[in-house]
């Protein structure tokens, strides 16, 4: 079964949004399990504020966000605000902190004057618990408003969000908990949405522009996305706006990346298929690994509708990416291996207590993430983006918070650590894995 987002009402989009005003972004958020719509069925799931997606927060750079949560659900949980450049401690993105059942915490800090436009989210990030929480509907979008939105040619096209997650649902509505093996290999679900109601229609006029804002929210399913006889020009990645558009006949989309994406409407008029086409992501030969489509999914249709008065045409240039220095020390190896229900970093699976990476603030390192599994891992580092090494050792004129790593292969990236000391993580972004000890502590060091 296949189910998409629909058009919000207005109503719906008040309760769907928030927006700082006057530099404050405050809003009352709501963790809780009930009865709500998915895709035109009744589903029992875990909302924000009774809905899924979560409502959509909007922020400038230099914004105060205030957010009083709730968890109203029958255990703890918290909230990880995936991407962000703000502090890891105390009551900001601090995924150590949980938030037991009935609890309410106020969620406060302050983007950076410098804090780049983009696209992140916001999600649970208990271990132990983030897959399951994340699979049963907990993800929102957090929106940094900026320079990007500004350049004419992005400012004119028509904005659509599209938060992409796959559901497993059974007969009585609830969601159905994954096997040990689903859990090893990373729990897909049948039914994929964008959303929660049924066949978005993508409308773009003759000579216009489509701006797509495409979240991976699922727990472990990669998205391998095509509009047909459309290519994508690709504006913005997970840390913000590239240097000029990229243009690209598919792209591919882990757990947690993020896409931002111009589609020209220069072809002939008619109805267009969003596609999420096949991909191995490892671990077919395991038994009752998971089973993977020979069809692809139709995720959306975009139509044409109308017509401007003139051929709308992609942006010259978006922003200026400096290519992070050379460090002086030798790069950083972190080894991921599975074990059956073991999954490391490093030989080792995941303590709290324990302090894997120590580095300091204003340094730069280049890290060495070596795939030794039989699966791929996307990789993320909290609190600073980082930019891929080519295959000369080059970094790419892009910024990056997850890396997909395939199976057998070596990926390598360049990181400045700044700004904020503090403990934070790194882990493959298959949630499934990071629960089952994928995952590091890296503790930023201020200097003396």
């Amino acid at each position: 079964m296949l189910f998409v987002a629909g058009q919000l009402g207005r109503a719906e989009r008040q309760k769907n949004l928030f927006q700082s005003q006057d530099g404050l972004l405050e809003a009352d958020l709501e963790a809780s399990e009930g009865w709500t719509q998915l895709a035109g069925n009744s589903a029992n799931l875990f909302t924000y504020n009774g809905q899924v997606p979560g409502p959509r927060f909007e922020v400038r750079a230099g914004d105060t966000v205030r957010i009083h949560f709730t968890n109203r659900l029958a255990e703890s949980t918290n909230l990880h605000f995936h991407g962000l450049h703000v502090p890891p401690t105390g009551r900001a993105d601090n995924v150590f902190l949980e938030v037991q059942r009935g609890e309410s915490v106020d969620y406060e800090f302050s983007l950076p004057a410098n804090h780049p436009p983009g696209m992140f989210w916001y999600h649970p990030h208990v271990h132990g618990a983030a897959a399951r929480q994340v699979a049963h509907g907990l993800a929102g979008l957090f929106i940094v408003r900026g320079e990007l939105d500004v350049i004419p040619e992005v400012a004119i096209a028509t904005e659509q969000f599209l938060v992409l997650k796959d559901w497993a649902i059974g007969r009585s509505g609830g969601v159905i908990e994954p096997s040990t093996m689903e859990r090893m290999t990373g729990r897909e679900g049948s039914l994929i949405t964008a959303g929660e109601d049924l066949n978005p229609k993508l409308r773009i006029p003759s000579g216009g522009m489509l701006r797509l804002r495409i979240l991976n929210a699922s727990a472990s399913r990669f998205y391998r996305l095509k509009l047909e006889n459309h290519p994508l020009a690709v504006i913005a990645t997970d840390g913000g706006p590239l240097a000029v558009p990229l243009i690209l006949e598919e792209m591919l989309l882990s757990p947690g990346e993020r896409a931002d994406i111009l589609v020209q409407g220069d072809r002939e008029s008619g109805e267009y298929r969003l596609l999420n086409l096949p991909y191995n992501r490892g671990g077919a030969g395991m038994m009752g690994g998971p089973q993977r489509p020979s069809n692809a999914d139709v995720l959306a249709t975009m139509l044409y509708e109308g017509r401007t008065a003139s051929k709308l045409d992609l942006p010259a240039s978006l922003a200026t990416i400096d290519p992070l220095p050379k460090p002086d020390g030798p790069a950083r190896t972190f080894v991921l291996s599975e074990s059956g229900m073991r999954f490391l970093i490093n030989g080792r699976e995941f303590d709290h207590n324990r302090v894997d990476t120590t580095v300091r603030l204003d340094t730069v390192e280049d890290w060495e993430i070596i795939n030794r599994g039989t699966m791929d891992h996307p990789f993320h580092l909290h609190t600073n983006a980082f930019q891929i090494l080519d295959s000369k050792g080059e970094p790419e004129r892009a910024w990056k918070d997850v890396v997909l790593v395939p199976a057998g292969r070596t990926r390598r990236f360049r990181v400045r650590f700044e700004d904020f000391a503090g403990k934070a993580l790194y882990h493959c972004h298959i949630l499934d894995h990071e629960d089952l000890g994928m995952m590091g502590v890296i503790e930023m060091l201020a200097n003396a």
